[in-house]
């Protein structure tokens, strides 16, 4: 009977977090429920609805609360050494008792690296969010392998099938100090927007020690950078941004600091017109959760629009956010129309001119929260769960448990090895 607690434990907490569930997805600026959009999860992501959720979850950490789980894992060996563990081990001789103690913490090592080494790397099935079919869904932070900072292999048409896969229609690769990326994805766009994800160029720059990324900065701004394309030349900056409606879209990226943000001051000047509210970094998930409500009365007291950037180098596959424009027929515009009513919508409309939506996790990153992460978030990413999610999570804490229990059998029944 006792065998039976740990996994009626597990099968009675999926249950009832069905009495408090939560939508997966919400408006990321006001926090609530929004109704243009919904998370899809494919058939093969809700098979694999355990792998699917801890590893999507394990992505949505910000760099705090992986700490934070990382002292949980060891705070809860410690205790369980004490008062189990050093029993066990005060039977066997000075030397054995090391070997023992050595393997149990190298399994330890190792179970912890193949988690993370299966969040990032571990082809899997991607959740998406489904929009409404007037709504474009956009991205406007990714990298390729030609930034110094992606991942070695991580070509433009993996960052396409990334973001087809997590329900974007386009995304902006906004590579640090190189155009070859963004110009490889932009010309294998699909001739209709609504025909495929399309690839939008940019790149990321420095503006006054901030980094920002700059939409169109080689297809239609090409003179606005330092010859060594890191920074923003502000002098060209200024008069490419003098004449009213034409100004360059500039984006204040996380992690930063917001007091040093250059915010536009209206038409015909120079500055940031947009900020990210949500960064798919973990240091940038933790900042705008930190900061969250300066982001969003920034937003509202500058009309600068909010925008969400999965940041992604080529790991993982979990998006954090989306960003939601309402563009009526854009699925049989060309790109180059696309990217010109995105880059006027977020200029002149500003706040209003954009909707982002975000992955549900418990925001454990502020006060006396930090220290209870691991109950917290696990206890949010079960309330999240879908009805389906909710019973493959049963059959497969019923298997795991049938399997143990075979395996213990067979043990049993082992013959004793025979002594000479």
């Amino acid at each position: 009977m006792k065998r039976l607690i740990a996994p009626g434990l597990l099968v009675a907490l999926v249950l009832l977090s069905a009495l408090a569930s939560l939508e997966p997805v919400r408006d990321a600026a006001t926090l609530q429920f929004v109704s243009e959009a919904t998370l899809r999860r494919s058939t093969g992501y809700v098979l694999l609805a355990p792998v699917s959720a801890i590893l999507d979850t394990l992505s949505l950490l910000s760099l705090r609360q992986h700490i934070a789980f990382l002292v949980t894992i060891i705070v809860c060996y410690a205790i369980w050494w004490w008062f189990i563990g050093r029993a066990a081990l005060a039977k066997l001789k000075a030397g054995r008792r090391a070997i023992r103690e050595a393997a149990r913490i190298g399994v330890g090592v190792v179970a912890l690296v193949s988690l993370y080494t299966a969040m990032i790397l571990l082809p899997r099935p991607t959740a998406a969010l489904s929009a409404a079919p007037e709504i474009i869904v956009i991205d406007f932070h990714s990298h390729t392998k030609f930034s110094h900072d992606g991942r070695w292999d991580w070509s433009p048409e993996d960052v396409r099938a990334w973001h087809r896969d997590a329900g974007f229609d386009v995304a902006y690769v906004t590579d640090h100090r190189t155009f070859e990326g963004a110009r490889d994805g932009w010309s294998n766009n699909p001739q209709t927007a609504g025909a495929g994800t399309s690839l939008f160029p940019g790149i990321e720059g420095g503006l006054r020690g901030e980094h920002v990324n700059v939409l169109d900065a080689d297809r239609k701004y090409r003179g606005i950078l330092t010859p060594t394309l890191r920074d923003i030349d502000e002098g060209a900056l200024a008069l490419a941004s003098a004449i009213p409606g034409s100004e360059p879209i500039l984006i204040e990226t996380l992690p930063g600091n917001l007091a040093n943000m250059v915010p536009g001051a209206g038409p015909g000047t120079a500055g940031v017109r947009a900020m990210e509210i949500i960064d798919g970094a973990p240091k940038g998930l933790g900042q705008t959760r930190r900061e969250h409500d300066l982001i969003v009365h920034l937003a509202d007291s500058l009309n600068l629009a909010l925008v969400t950037g999965s940041d992604n180098h080529g790991w993982g596959h979990t998006s954090s956010g989306w960003t939601l424009m309402y563009i009526p027929g854009w699925r049989g515009m060309p790109p180059e129309r696309i990217s010109e009513i995105i880059s006027r919508a977020l200029g002149q409309g500003g706040k209003a001119s954009t909707r982002v939506v975000e992955r549900y996790v418990a925001d454990t990153d502020n006060g006396i929260a930090l220290p209870f992460t691991v109950p917290l978030v696990a206890w949010g990413m079960l309330r999240t769960l879908s009805t389906d999610e909710r019973i493959v999570w049963v059959v497969w804490i019923v298997a795991a448990y049938f399997v143990w229990r075979i395996g213990r059998g067979r043990r049993r029944l082992a013959p004793a090895p025979v002594r000479a």
